[in-house]
């Protein structure tokens, strides 16, 4: 089961060994993956830029599992599908879990493909409390129909350019890296050539006045310039 394109997902294991396994295995599923061994930076790291599951293991250093999940349900700004992975399989050790905020639990030892699985249906449930459309600002976008609204007006705009104003509204209002917007619009496989500088001078072309909207941070990457 392949993952959405641009999903994303942290994996936090302090055992290198395991961690690298998981990796491997979620990165040829088509996960975008990020990692961390310790409970500090994991919790840091789904703060500044919230992934689209986390995939926790309760023996963390720093701080233990469950209280990066409690930290993050308190101090996160959005709901982060939590998937928590670990060898304790009592029941009051999954009591604990779900207490803590867990959206799921996996046992180790594991096998691969409902690794997989519980991954992919977490990142469907981080989407059914989302509303189709996205307001930021003066502009309206309706992510089910690709419609997309300026002060009201319409704005004709598709294709990778559509999805370039998508990922900066959501990200909002953070910028987002060049980097990062090439790992959105095309996974592991961007384009040879400057791709990215087309579809941006396509999106302002269609948002004709309002083309300041999409404000280039310079050394850094875009963000959408809307008030807070």
């Amino acid at each position: 089961m392949e993952a959405r394109q641009g999903s994303r997902i942290l994996v936090v294991e302090d055992h290198a060994g395991l961690r690298a396994q998981i990796v491997a295995v979620l990165a040829e599923a088509g996960w975008r993956v990020e990692e961390a061994s310790d409970g500090r930076l994991a919790l840091q790291m789904a703060l500044e830029e919230p992934p689209d599951v986390l995939l926790l293991d309760l023996g963390l250093p720093g701080l233990d599992g469950l209280a990066v999940c409690a930290r993050l349900r308190q101090q996160a700004d959005r709901h982060i599908p939590v998937l928590m992975l670990t060898a304790r399989d009592t029941l009051h050790d999954k009591g604990r879990g779900f207490a803590a905020g867990a959206d799921d639990y996996l046992l180790k030892p594991f096998a691969r493909e409902e690794l997989l699985w519980r991954c992919q249906a977490l990142a469907r449930r981080g989407e059914l409390g989302r509303s189709h459309v996205l307001e930021q600002g003066p502009l309206r976008i309706d992510r089910r129909s690709g419609a997309v609204f300026c002060h009201d007006r319409p704005v004709d705009v598709s294709g990778h350019a559509l999805r370039l104003l998508v990922v900066l509204a959501e990200a909002w209002p953070r910028t987002v890296s060049r980097s990062e917007l090439q790992q959105q619009l095309w996974a592991d496989e961007p384009p040879e050539s400057d791709a990215l500088r087309s579809h941006l001078y396509t999106l302002r072309k269609a948002l004709g006045p309002s083309q300041s909207l999409v404000k280039t941070v310079h050394g850094v990457g875009l963000r959408l310039d809307v008030p807070a």
